[in-house]
């Protein structure tokens, strides 16, 4: 990414954190926040809140959650989502509210104390592949972390809350969820939407992410 002006903030999904997160950008693009896994939704948006102003929000899967509810208090420059968990937007789509179902099902067992249970209903929705009983043990760390980590529904969040705010929403076309929730930003906020293919979950991995980006910050001069 070029070197100019510009202040970028990059916020994480549930799994890597900080530049992690974003691998294939210099760790000069800008500040690449790291929020503790225990804190919460609020947590991590008050923490925006404190920001520098004026920023380029980036936000990966669920960390688009805290950039939608803190952008209008940051006065962001601009945002740029990829594959946005923002499923308060589009509650009563049929894929949303089947994904949401079967997760309130898996933390109900977790919250019985059944993590095995947790995990042979949430692995094949997030993961792919049934439960094996063979590998459980090795699988158990990955369980305990989904089974506390937070949801991205239920905060309130509103397309409109990033109303007259450049978005650029980035998806890989592989889950027909985070295809939803980005044709809502389009339809509701105006939107650019650009699917980029190959890297499922990651497109920020993706070697057009990059060009896709710098097209849409020079828009915003």
């Amino acid at each position: 990414m070029q070197r100019d002006v510009l202040t970028r903030l990059f916020l994480h999904g549930a799994g890597r954190r900080g530049h992690a997160a974003w691998p294939g950008l210099p760790e000069s693009s800008g500040t690449f926040l790291e929020f503790d896994s225990r804190s919460t939704i609020d947590d991590q948006t008050r923490a925006l809140q404190d920001s520098p102003h004026q920023a380029i929000v980036f936000a990966h899967s669920i960390g688009a959650v805290p950039a939608a509810l803190a952008a209008r208090p940051m006065g962001v420059r601009g945002a740029v989502l990829v594959e946005p968990a923002l499923y308060d937007i589009v509650r009563g789509e049929s894929a949303i509210e089947r994904h949401i179902g079967i997760v309130v099902e898996a933390r109900a067992q977790a919250e019985a104390g059944n993590l095995e249970g947790f995990w042979a209903i949430l692995r094949p929705l997030m993961f792919g592949g049934s439960f094996d009983p063979s590998t459980w043990e090795q699988e158990k760390p990955l369980a305990q972390q989904w089974a506390v980590t937070n949801l991205p529904w239920g905060h309130g969040v509103r397309a409109q809350m990033l109303g007259e705010i450049p978005t650029l929403v980035v998806t890989g076309g592989w889950n027909d969820e985070y295809e939803i929730i980005a044709r809502r930003l389009v339809d509701d906020v105006g939107a650019e939407h650009h699917v980029l293919p190959g890297a499922a979950h990651r497109p920020q991995d993706h070697p057009g992410f990059v060009s896709v980006v710098e097209r849409f910050e020079l828009s915003l001069r």
